[in-house]
C-alpha cells in the first residue's frame, strides 16, 4: 500500500470551490489588482503630501487637483461608455468630461513645472502617483459598470 493511501488527509482530495464568474465580469485577480493600483498611487501621493516641506497652499492644490483629476477621470469613463453603449449622454456633459479631464492633467503639469520647492525626482514621483490614481479610477469604474452588466445579463 503507498504511503499516500495511508494518510487519510492525502487520501481524498476536496474539490476546489470554483467561483462562479458570469460572461464579461472581469476576474476577482483583475478587480483586486485595480483596487490595489488605486490604493498605492493615492496612498504614495497623499503620503508624499504629508511629508513635502511646501507650504499649506501649495498642499492643497495638489490635493485639489488629484480629487479633481480622480472625478474627472470616472466621470469621462463613464460618458465614453455610455456612448459606445447607445445610452443617450449629452454633448455638453460628453465635452465637459474631456475638457476636465485634461484641465486636471494640465493643472498637475503646471503646478509641477513651476514647483520651485520639489526636487525633480520629486516632480517625478507626483506625475506618476497622478497618473497611476486616474488610471486605476478608470479601470475600477470600468470593472464596476462589465460587473454590473454581466449580472443585469443573467436576471
Amino acid at each position: 500500500m503507498s504511503e499516500m493511501n495511508e494518510n487519510p488527509l492525502m487520501s481524498e482530495k476536496e474539490p476546489k470551490m470554483k467561483m462562479e464568474r458570469k460572461e464579461g465580469e472581469p476576474t476577482g485577480a483583475f478587480k483586486g489588482a485595480s483596487w490595489a493600483a488605486l490604493v498605492v498611487g493615492v496612498s504614495a501621493y497623499l503620503i508624499g503630501l504629508f511629508n513635502a516641506s511646501m507650504e499649506l497652499n501649495e498642499k492643497g492644490y495638489y490635493f485639489a487637483v488629484l480629487v479633481f483629476g480622480l472625478y474627472a477621470a470616472v466621470s469621462l469613463q463613464k460618458a465614453v461608455r455610455d456612448k459606445d453603449e447607445d445610452i443617450p449622454v449629452s454633448g455638453i456633459y460628453y465635452g465637459l468630461s474631456w475638457f476636465a479631464v485634461i484641465v486636471a492633467i494640465a493643472l498637475m503639469a503646471i503646478g509641477l513645472y513651476n514647483a520651485r520647492s520639489i526636487t525633480l525626482s520629486e516632480k517625478g514621483f507626483y506625475g506618476m502617483s497622478f497618473v497611476l490614481s486616474l488610471f486605476a479610477a478608470i479601470t475600477i469604474q470600468k470593472n464596476i459598470r462589465d460587473t454590473q452588466v454581466a449580472r443585469d445579463r443573467d436576471k
